[in-house]
């Protein structure tokens, strides 16, 4: 399906490089570089999610002296940023005890549910939460405890997409899950570190408000 020009005008991307998905949840065979499968059990009006080939993304970039953000500005549509060995298979959830943090996380779970009934899933949250935001965390703990096989959760203050990149590498994740805040850092991160000795080839990144 073509991304509609009004649409593809928020990316500083080629219209060419992004597909959309309109499926309330995405089935459990979907890859983000093919065209979505008509047969999902309610399709929306907007996309549900945007994926976009991460090394076409660098490779683009590169041609430029500095990296450039892959929105113009950050909208309400979920990005994939998919490497060709796409997985799910070991999700890095990013929790910062805000409500943005806590809704991007049950936003993916809802979108993803099909695909990660069989992943291992790693939740990153800071040392200290509030007392009024223990409850939500505990609650999004069980979530995605329910949603996939295997579950663990970690305290690291991490301030830094940087940080949360080199964890995701060291510890063979496959998918990156994080805010769109970050996004602007991260490429900046991808830019100079692609292609590089440190670079990973098997990490993509689901971006969200």
């Amino acid at each position: 399906m073509e991304l509609k020009t009004s649409l593809a005008s928020k990316f500083h991307l080629p219209g060419e490089f992004l597909k959309e998905f309109h499926c309330r949840t995405l089935e459990s065979g979907f890859q983000p570089q093919q065209v979505e499968n008509k047969g999902c059990e309610e399709s929306l009006d907007e996309p549900a999610l945007i994926s976009v080939d991460l090394l076409k993304v660098l490779d683009w970039l590169h041609e430029n002296e500095l990296p450039r953000p892959l929105e113009k500005e950050a909208c309400d549509i979920p990005v994939l940023l998919f490497v060709p060995e796409y997985s799910t298979s070991h999700l890095l959830f990013h929790y910062d005890g805000t409500p943005s943090s806590a809704n991007l996380i049950k936003r993916f779970i809802g979108l993803f549910h099909n695909q990660i009934v069989d992943s291992k899933a790693t939740i990153i949250s800071p040392s200290f939460i509030p007392k009024s935001k223990i409850k939500e965390e505990q609650e999004l703990i069980q979530l995605v405890s329910q949603s996939t096989r295997e579950t663990s959760f970690i305290k690291f203050n991490f301030q830094r997409i940087g940080d949360f990149w080199s964890y995701a590498v060291k510890h063979d994740c496959s998918l990156l899950v994080t805010t769109k805040s970050y996004q602007s850092d991260l490429a900046k991160v991808l830019f100079h570190f692609y292609k590089g000795s440190l670079w990973s080839d098997k990490l993509s990144f689901y971006l969200s408000m």
